[in-house]
């Protein structure tokens, strides 16, 4: 066995990040499958297809993209893996080699802050969760203001998570692999309730047509304007769930109902159509309403806005696939930078190949298929939704639906389990080995992992939960180019050959130029530049476009380019 001895009076080194021996290697490939169950189940995988469905395509194009993505990220997670179980070491010891001792404190910050801003989220949703059960129990009403007992439900799973985090990965290992069970069984559960609540599968998966289309657009016909209408019907397909609508250039404005006509296109009349907001905005707003003798509801007000008479061509179509596919690709691009912290754990590459492609792809489709499926059920089943907009994809906004205390219960229960098992392997383990990484003689795992809590507190997710997850899938998007570079070092450069010694020592061969190597640096914001330039030059907006692809191919060819140079000389 490899003596390491020599390296553990350097500042670079502590017990945290050293070399995992073999003996202690103990996440195999059931276990690592069950880690990506745990990671996967959370309301984003949940929301995932919804937001193309909505775009316009089909639940089958959503999932494929949604499959074949999850497979392509899942490449590069084996590879960037493959150091981890050879060495046993972490991500920040092992970009070290490419970065240099000092050079990947930029990349490991910038992933662990991505993780850090995602933990204070998850925390939040999570603490809802918690006040949601406890309104369950005492019988008091959900409101949408910040009250003391949503603060208090977010403090009792922020220590939760701090217990896993200070209990160390071998109570993380035991998190995830008796979660993952429960929640594929949550998921099958799921299904199985739209099945039996709309009296058939097939008829559940026909709804989902409704959703991509919005329930009520202008269209401009001989140069009048007309109002197509589009509320959800009834699983037969034949009846509208509303039967009356109105429609107003103003939300002030009280206008009278209308019956729905039967072609569904209303011409708009002339008070509206000459109204200075209308040829102004060229948009009206619409309401639907469900008005009998049993029974009045009425959806939201939705902005009807004019609708192109365009057909989509098939290349624009194929636009669209790819503009998907990335976005989808750059949804675990952070964790594939820094899954060596957690392939460290696995005793053999052929258990972390598995446990990586049985788990990663087939649980994002299954729980995005879960989260189509249930909401199309939920459109037949609750017949206070009656219009697309108003489906609740969102799990809360379903869960809000029953008004049985211990189907709340139960179902907030499943959410905490879900929230809690992405969080720490997600959110937590990345985060605390980068900070310990800055200052490993003072700041352990488990100190970096209460850092990483607090900065989940300072971030105020409660105010700034939107505007927080827009930012950090802009970030995740350019975190492409430390992947590229992480890979074409350690397979292209180095051949998977690295000097355990070396990277812990402060003057070694991995120190560079003060602790920084210049070429890593100038590939990273050179990948970075290439995606960013379509913000700023139209012409060039595809790369932006497709930003983790763009950032990723120029560093890694560069950073090869470079590196080979300086190698032959």
């Amino acid at each position: 066995m490899e003596d390491h001895s020599s390296f553990h009076n350097s500042s670079l080194y502590s017990p945290d990040l050293a070399p995992v021996p073999h003996e202690k290697r103990t996440w195999n490939t059931w276990q690592l499958a069950a880690l990506w169950v745990g990671m996967a189940v959370c309301i984003p995988t949940y929301l995932l297809a919804s937001y193309m469905i909505k775009s316009g395509l089909s639940w089958v194009e959503s999932l494929l993209i949604i499959g074949i993505a999850n497979l392509i990220i899942t490449i590069p997670m084996v590879l960037n893996g493959h150091a981890g179980v050879k060495y046993g070491l972490p991500f920040p010891v092992i970009g070290r080699a490419a970065f240099g001792t000092k050079g990947i404190h930029v990349a490991s910050i910038v992933r662990g802050v991505v993780a850090c801003g995602w933990f204070g989220v998850q925390t939040w949703v999570g603490g809802l969760a918690i006040y949601e059960i406890i309104n369950a129990l005492t019988g008091n009403p959900s409101v949408p203001q910040l009250t003391l007992l949503k603060f208090g439900g977010f403090f009792i799973f922020w220590i939760i998570n701090m217990y896993f985090i200070w209990k160390g990965t071998e109570s993380i290992k035991w998190l995830e692999e008796y979660s993952a069970p429960i929640l594929i069984f949550m998921g099958v559960l799921l299904i199985g309730w739209g099945a039996w609540q709309a009296k058939g599968f097939g008829i559940v998966l026909k709804q989902s047509e409704q959703l991509g289309i919005t329930s009520a657009a202008l269209t401009e016909i001989d140069g009048k304007w007309n109002l197509r209408l589009h509320p959800l019907t009834h699983k037969s397909g034949k009846e509208n769930k509303a039967n009356e609508f109105q429609v107003k250039t103003n939300a002030k404005e009280n206008d009278y109902w209308i019956a729905i006509p039967e072609n569904l296109i209303f011409p708009l009349p002339d008070g509206i159509v000459n109204n200075a907001e209308f040829q102004k905005s060229k948009t009206v707003l619409v309401q639907f309403r469900k008005n009998s003798e049993s029974i009045q509801m009425a959806s939201s007000l939705v902005t009807a806005k004019a609708e192109p008479n365009i057909v989509e061509s098939i290349s624009s179509k194929i636009w669209k696939y790819i503009l998907w596919l990335t976005a989808m690709v750059g949804f675990w691009a952070t964790m594939a930078i820094s899954i060596s912290d957690i392939t460290r754990y696995s005793p053999s590459q052929k258990a972390q190949i598995r446990g990586q492609f049985m788990g990663l792809p087939g649980t994002m489709m299954l729980y995005s298929f879960v989260g189509i499926f249930v909401t199309c059920a939920a459109i037949i089943n609750f017949n206070d939704i009656l219009i697309s907009e108003d489906a609740p994809w969102d799990p809360v906004s379903l869960l809000a639906k029953f008004q049985s205390p211990f189907v709340v219960i139960v179902a907030q229960i499943f959410m905490l389990i879900a929230t809690l098992s992405t969080n720490i392997a997600a959110n937590v383990i990345a985060p605390a080995n980068a900070f310990s990484n800055i200052l490993p003689k003072h700041i352990s795992f488990r100190t970096g992992g209460l850092i990483t809590g607090v900065i989940g507190i300072l971030i105020c997710p409660w105010w700034l939960m939107n505007e927080i997850s827009t930012i950090l899938i802009f970030v995740s998007g350019l975190l492409g180019p430390v992947l590229g570079i992480l890979l074409s070092d350690y397979f292209l450069i180095r051949k998977k050959q690295l000097d355990v010694n070396e990277l812990f020592n402060e003057k070694g061969i991995y120190s560079y130029s003060n602790g920084f190597n210049g070429i890593a640096v100038f590939a990273l914001l050179t990948g970075i530049f290439s995606a960013l330039i379509g913000l700023w030059i139209p012409a060039l907006g595809f790369l932006y476009s497709l930003s983790w692809f763009t950032g990723f191919s120029v560093s890694f060819i560069l950073y090869f380019v470079l590196m080979k140079r300086r190698i032959q000389k």
